[in-house]
């Protein structure tokens, strides 16, 4: 649980940055609320994802 914890937050940063970037520098006529919500979401959203995806691999059992 804390090794997906380590591997999420990061991705969850750098989707929010990125997302602020492209938003600001493509879509400056969109307000600054509006811009904050759609880059809180897709934040949200790769989180959620990646949470999912980089599950810990269950051990055989011989």
């Amino acid at each position: 649980m804390k090794n997906r914890k380590l591997i999420v937050i990061p991705i969850m940063i750098l989707v929010a940055a990125a997302a602020m970037w492209m938003l600001n520098k493509d879509y400056q006529q969109i307000d600054l609320l509006i811009r904050l919500l759609i880059a809180a979401g897709a934040a949200l959203l790769s989180g959620v994802i990646s949470y999912f995806l980089f599950k810990p691999e269950k051990e055989e059992q011989l």
